[in-house]
């Protein structure tokens, strides 16, 4: 991990982060630290979260170590209150476990938008019916966009439907999706986009569900992200207790996932009865889905994600292998 030519730690601002995003193997880069996190050769902590004094904001932290590439590292993300829009950032740093020395610093929105859609596609990937042919994307930012580019190739998709109440009447939005896909079909309503669905990706920034019993005509995946809204959840927590549950990391996510505390608190559902997580999905040790009811992926992020990515675009930018 050194250069003659290079000064550590590298400091990559987020113009350099885009440009090498072409270049790194996302859902490959993940797949192969879930794996080491099934063999006991990472370690993930559970992410804290740190206010700031007098309800000026707070901050995440993702921290992550894996032993196999001899580096670990943190991601922080403030939430800034202002008097406007509240600013919100993350930057992460990248240390060597043989020297003790700081590798990088990056710019990670990009990356944890990236990071985001590839722990999702790592599980369509494992749980989804081969068969699976609808596909079903609610939202249409840029977490939206990224995860229709990860999704598209995992299945021959007869159907690609999207819906966010921002595409109404937005020709450019509607066309820049459109690009992406020749199978996009962009919707007025989410009653239609996920009507007849295999698999949804939920990518929105809502606090309170965004799906109903009345929408789904048959068992699908269901996959959701976080926001910083408290106790976020994107489906009913009541429906947990009728659907096979996975998440990202067991350890970890039930306690922060907001659906999964509510469905704790209120309904009964136990975290003992998630039936699978990355790392056993990787290992291939985790139950499938029995598709007989809704199948549920809870993603919260985790810092041995930002570490990941953070690594490989280490390797990329240094030359490294």
């Amino acid at each position: 991990m050194s250069s003659t030519d290079t000064v550590f730690p590298l400091i990559v601002q987020q113009d350099a982060v885009r440009k090498a995003l072409p270049h790194l193997d996302v859902r490959g880069e993940l797949a192969r630290m879930f794996l080491s996190l099934a063999n006991h050769a990472a370690v993930q902590p559970p992410q804290s979260l740190t206010l700031f004094p007098q309800g000026t904001g707070d901050f995440i932290t993702y921290l992550g170590v894996m032993a196999e590439a001899k580096v670990f590292g943190v991601k922080m993300s403030p939430y800034i209150v202002t008097e406007s829009k509240p600013v919100i950032t993350a930057w992460t740093t990248l240390m060597s476990m043989e020297t003790g020395e700081p590798l990088l610093l990056c710019d990670a929105g990009l990356l944890t938008t990236e990071r985001t859609a590839g722990a999702t596609a790592l599980a369509v990937d494992h749980l989804a019916p081969g068969a699976a042919r609808r596909l079903a994307i609610v939202g249409a930012g840029s977490v939206g966009q990224a995860h229709l580019r990860h999704l598209a190739p995992l299945r021959p998709w007869d159907s690609i439907t999207v819906f966010s109440p921002v595409l109404g009447g937005n020709e450019a939005k509607r066309a820049a999706l459109g690009a992406l896909h020749e199978r996009v079909q962009i919707c007025t309503r989410i009653e239609d986009c996920v009507r007849d669905a295999d698999v949804i990706a939920l990518c929105t920034s809502s606090g309170t569900p965004v799906l109903s019993d009345a929408m789904l005509t048959r068992p699908a995946l269901i996959t959701s992200i976080s926001t910083n809204v408290a106790n976020a959840h994107e489906i009913p927590p009541a429906w947990l207790q009728d659907m096979d549950v996975y998440c990202d990391y067991r350890r970890t996510t039930p306690a922060s996932a907001g659906e999964m505390k509510l469905a704790a608190q209120l309904h009964g559902w136990s975290p003992e009865s998630v039936l699978g997580d990355l790392p056993e999905l990787a290992s291939g040790t985790a139950k499938k889905p029995s598709y007989e009811k809704h199948a549920f992926f809870r993603s919260i992020g985790l810092g041995l994600e930002d570490v990941a990515i953070a690594y490989a675009l280490f390797r990329h930018l240094s030359g490294s292998r």
